[in-house]
């Protein structure tokens, strides 16, 4: 069995850490921009070049969402898991220590995450409830 590679100096460890911290709170976001736009390039490229291929748009749009809503899905489970909640109980990190400071950018990076999603939803609904580009 391999062993974790570790740093031997734990200011160093915790600036890793921090570094993937600040990484896993725009991921989120991120994806929710790529999405959008995607989404919408897609839909006014189509709209002013090919409007038979409208049905051809609801299922890329679709299957974007999806794959956004995936990836958004895993960026707050991984950040859910580096808030820590269930196991300290503490919501509020407030001694602001390197730990509290740590797992409020996990709470932080999980409500983006939530936003996220729902910007996500909201941007491919008017792909997949409308029916033509007028």
């Amino acid at each position: 069995m391999e062993k974790q590679k570790t740093h031997p100096d734990p200011d160093a460890r915790e600036f890793s850490e921090e570094r993937e911290s600040l990484w896993r709170i725009t991921l989120a976001p991120t994806t929710w921009a790529l999405h959008f736009v995607a989404s919408y390039g897609a839909a006014a490229t189509v709209c002013a070049k090919a409007p038979d291929l409208i049905g051809t748009l609801r299922i890329g749009v679709a299957a974007m969402t999806v794959i956004a809503l995936g990836l958004i899905l895993w960026f707050g489970w991984r950040s859910w898991r580096q808030w820590d909640v269930r196991q300290t109980g503490d919501y509020t990190n407030a001694l602001g220590e390197a730990e509290d400071r740590h797992q409020f950018l996990g709470h932080a990076a999980v409500l983006l995450s939530i936003i996220s999603g729902i910007g996500v939803v909201y941007t491919s609904l008017p792909a997949l409830i409308l029916g033509t580009c007028q």
